[in-house]
């Protein structure tokens, strides 16, 4: 497996990341109670899968900061755009810091 689809792998595990808690957030909603569950744990059976195709090629502390910095900076942002979440300047400059810190391990 080649280091570039490797880390495909790992970003498609990272925006599957981002699933399980927007199902855990939509069960909360009368028509959502059942399928907010299993939107949840098909996502996170989706992220781990691809996350171990991931692990392949990428070294697991990279690997898994990279994989958590994305479903963190994700969920924020879902949050925000589409559950109407407060969204302050320094709640904007964590993620950035985030982004940033996922940005560096990916260069480095």
């Amino acid at each position: 497996m080649t280091k570039e689809l490797s880390w495909t792998w790992l970003l498609l595990a990272g925006l599957f990341e981002i699933g399980w808690p927007i199902g855990m957030k939509l069960q909360s909603q009368p028509a959502w109670r059942v399928a907010g569950p299993a939107l949840s744990i098909a996502c996170i059976a989706v992220s781990m899968g691809l996350f171990w195709l991931a692990l392949r090629g990428v070294p697991l502390g990279l690997a898994y900061a990279v994989w958590t910095g994305i479903g963190a900076a994700g969920t924020f942002l879902v949050g925000v755009a589409f559950f109407g979440e407060a969204a302050l300047l320094l709640h904007w400059i964590g993620v950035a810091l985030i982004l940033g810190g996922v940005a560096c391990l990916k260069l480095a």
